[in-house]
Parts: structure tokens; C-alpha cells; sequence
């Protein structure tokens, strides 16, 4: 059965503490938000949402959205990630039951920028090592092993929002920047920037002093990126001529590569110096039980993910996400939608008692001309439209009506569409809503 919602999204579920002003943004937007002050479990989770009828879940990173979530809370419209990464939602649940997942790809950008150049000066000076040397009164005044950034080759795997960043920063600083992305248009923009494409990993590997990760779980065509950085970790720096730095950093996700593989890089000396921020388990805020895969290897630096944990990031992307949500929520507008990331999608503002209808359906033959069958036998008049196949199988579409449509006339259309496409989930879910007066 599709999910129908008729008004504004107007109830909240806000978990895993994202930044106290994201609360007053939403009651601007006239939602009202409950924050729950500990992290829930699954059974904890699917009763908060059930109980508060909450049609907007906002959190981070931790708590896991799975399937059954999705399916046991019909309320569910929509759920906002305050972080860049998307693996804990299960996004094929959300999908078929027409639950637009989105992200903020922007706002912590410069933090993590910024801890990617700490790191790469830090590690290349022996920093870390140095300071333990001197709070145990050795001093131990050497040029060994220590180097400038000026002149190395920088490797950067992914060339998104924050690898283009970090290839700036570092060019800045003299550094000569190397990338490997498989997308076609960040391959482009990259060799207009006039740093080198490289063909794949090994390559990018064995032709970097450095190596800095800002990838996804998953690349932009559905592969899945885990361990694919396994079998290069030892090929750092294989075609560089000596002494090169041999710095691995990886502030993107912990899956990327296995704890081990890394370790066994470090101790062979093919990596001389790693900085992770990222881990293939983490614990869930609050929990005491974890055990770093890294503990004991003093040229491992460990941070707890605090990529994207800094005073100015958090506000940041409490305002981004609160001005994705209310465009949303009043228009049906798109932006950061995780199912096609680049893409934006609206009609712009509207006049009041204008009606917008928005529909996820699936890509069935025929689902599309049931939605302009409801709107012309309804009456109403369609007075624009916007339509987008999304890469997972679905389509959203947008249509700008003179009136809004019954509920019956709702459920007409989501049972017309499953005759002429012959599908039962042709229509995953519907919201409709009524622009209102300034």
C-alpha cells in the first residue's frame, strides 16, 4: 500500500544529538521535533517514530535504519542524514516504500579538509611521535624520517566535494596532486583543475608520496567500495624515488580497507605513517565496549571520527539540512537526495492555494500516465510539471495543480497506476500539499 500524506511534513524524530539549532530552524518551519537524548535500538527506534507519528527522521551516522524500520513506521516520508555518509540506511527499503533519503555533501566539508592537511604536516614532521618523545624527557633532535610537503605527490582517491577541497589546499601548499575518481564528470573537472587522472588505485598508489581517501561506501554506479583498497596499500609510493614520506590517511570510511591490511602495509614499511579517523566497527555513542583494531601501533594515528566535529561544522549543517527539510516539506522540492546526489529538483515558489502533488512511483511502463490519468479525470488542471527517473529504480514526479486532489481521488491514482503497469508497488508514496499565503 503506498504511503499518502496530505499537508505539510509537520512531525520530527531527531536521534544521535546533531546541533541544538536544528531544533528552533524546524519550528520556523512549523515542525515540531522531539530529540531523543540517548541512542535508540532498533525496538526503540520503530516506537519513538510510531509513537510521535514522526514523517521526518533526522540523525547521523550510528543508528542503523534497516528495512524493518522502514516498513513498521508508515508515517516515515523522508530521512534527513546530518553527515555525508548514507550506508546506515538501508536505501533499497527506503525506495521501494517511497522514503526519500537525504544527505548534507557540503557543510562539514572544511573540517575534514582541515584535518586531512594537519595530518599529512603532522605525520610528515614525526609531530606525534615527537611530543610522546618529549613528555617522557627524551629529546631526540632529528631530520630522519621528517620531511616538507613542498614538491610531494599528493594521491587522492574520490574527487567529490571534500577531495576537491583538500587537492586545492594542498596545491596551495606546493604540493602536486594526483586523484583517481570513476566518475566521467569528476575526471573532467579534475584535468580542467590540472591535476593528473590517474587509471585506477594501483596506479594512483605507486605514483604518490601521500595518499588521502575521501570516497563512499559505494561508488556512484552501485559497486560496493568495500576492502577495494586492500590489495594497493602496499604499492604507496612504489615508482617514487627515495626517502618519500609513505603517508596513508583515510578520514572517509572504515570499510575501505581491512584493519589488517593496513597494519601488515605499516609493518612492512611500505606505508611509514597512517592517520585514521574511520574504523570497520565503531560503537554506538555512549557504549564503553570497543577495542581499536590499531591499538598499540604507535604509527597509526587514531582519531574517534571527529572529521566533521567542529564548532562552526555542526551549526552549519543544522542550517542546510532544516532548509532542505522546509523545501521539501512545502514544495516538494529535492536537493541532496541520496538517490541521485547531484540532482536538484522544483518548481520554485508558487502562489497560495496552488496544490503540489508528489509522487514516487516505480519506472513500470505506464505508472507515469496514471498520475496525468488521476489529475485529468479529477478535473484539475495541471499547471506545470517535473519528472525524474532516479538511478535505484524509482521516478519522482512534480505537478503544480489548480486544486489539490480528495484522498479517494489519491487512492484512485494509486490503483489505476498498478492496472497499467501491471505492478503492485508502481506507487510507493504520495504527498500532496497546499501552498499556503506569505
Amino acid at each position: 500500500m503506498a504511503r499518502i500524506h496530505i499537508g505539510l511534513l509537520d512531525r520530527a524524530l531527531i536521534v544521535e544529538s546533531p546541533h541544538v539549532s536544528l531544533d528552533g530552524f524546524l519550528k520556523q518551519s512549523g515542525i515540531e521535533a522531539t530529540r531523543l537524548d540517548r541512542v535508540p535500538d532498533e525496538e526503540t527506534l520503530i516506537e519513538l517514530i510510531q509513537k510521535t507519528k514522526a514523517q521526518i527522521l533526522f540523525k547521523r551516522s550510528r543508528v542503523p535504519v534497516s528495512a524493518r524500520v522502514i516498513a513498521e513506521c508508515p508515517s516515515l516520508m523522508s530521512i534527513q542524514l546530518c553527515c555525508i555518509g548514507t550506508d546506515s540506511v538501508d536505501l533499497e527499503a527506503a525506495a521501494d516504500h517511497g522514503v526519500l533519503v537525504f544527505n548534507d555533501p557540503v557543510s562539514n566539508g572544511r573540517s575534514v579538509v582541515e584535518l586531512a592537511i594537519a595530518h599529512l604536516i603532522a605525520l610528515s614532521r614525526r609531530l606525534y611521535e615527537t611530543d610522546v618523545d618529549m613528555h617522557s624527557h627524551r629529546w631526540s633532535k632529528s631530520a630522519s624520517g621528517r620531511f616538507e610537503v613542498l614538491g610531494k605527490v599528493l594521491g587522492i582517491v574520490g574527487l567529490g566535494n571534500i577531495g576537491r577541497q583538500v587537492a586545492r589546499a594542498a596545491e596551495a601548499l606546493g604540493m602536486e596532486i594526483r586523484f583517481f575518481d570513476n566518475r566521467l564528470v569528476a575526471q573532467e573537472v579534475g584535468i580542467e583543475m590540472g591535476w593528473t587522472s590517474c587509471q585506477d588505485p594501483e596506479q594512483l598508489f605507486r605514483s604518490s608520496d601521500m595518499v588521502t581517501v575521501h570516497t563512499s561506501a559505494r561508488d556512484a554506479y552501485g559497486s560496493d567500495n568495500a576492502h577495494f583498497l586492500d590489495d594497493v596499500l602496499h604499492e604507496l609510493a612504489a615508482d617514487r624515488p627515495e626517502p618519500s614520506p609513505r603517508i596513508f590517511l583515510n578520514l572517509a570510511r572504515g570499510n575501505l580497507h581491512r584493519s589488517e591490511a593496513l597494519l601488515a602495509a605499516v609493518e612492512q614499511g611500505t606505508i611509514r605513517r597512517a592517520a585514521v579517523d574511520v574504523y570497520p566497527t565503531e560503537p554506538r555513542p555512549g557504549a564503553d565496549a570497543w577495542r581499536n583494531p590499531y591499538a598499540g601501533e604507535a604509527r597509526v594515528i587514531c582519531t574517534p571520527h571527529i572529521g566533521a566535529s567542529t564548532q562552526e561544522a555542526q551549526p552549519r549543517i543544522a542550517r542546510r539540512v532544516a532548509t532542505t527539510t522546509d523545501r521539501f516539506s512545502r514544495l516538494g522540492s529535492l536537493r541532496d537526495c541520496v538517490f541521485e546526489p547531484r540532482a536538484t529538483m522544483g518548481l520554485g515558489e508558487l502562489s497560495a492555494g496552488k496544490a503540489v502533488l508528489a509522487v514516487v512511483h516505480s519506472v513500470s511502463r505506464g505508472t507515469k500516465k496514471a498520475v496525468d490519468d488521476a489529475i485529468y479525470q479529477a478535473e484539475a488542471s495541471n499547471l506545470g510539471s517535473m519528472h525524474r527517473d532516479l538511478p535505484n529504480g524509482i521516478a519522482y514526479d512534480l505537478s503544480v495543480l489548480d486544486r489539490p486532489l480528495k484522498r479517494p481521488e489519491l487512492e484512485a491514482l494509486t490503483e489505476r497506476a498498478v492496472q497499467l503497469a501491471a505492478d503492485a508497488r508502481a506507487i510507493r508514496s504520495i504527498r500532496q500539499i497546499v501552498v499556503s499565503g506569505a
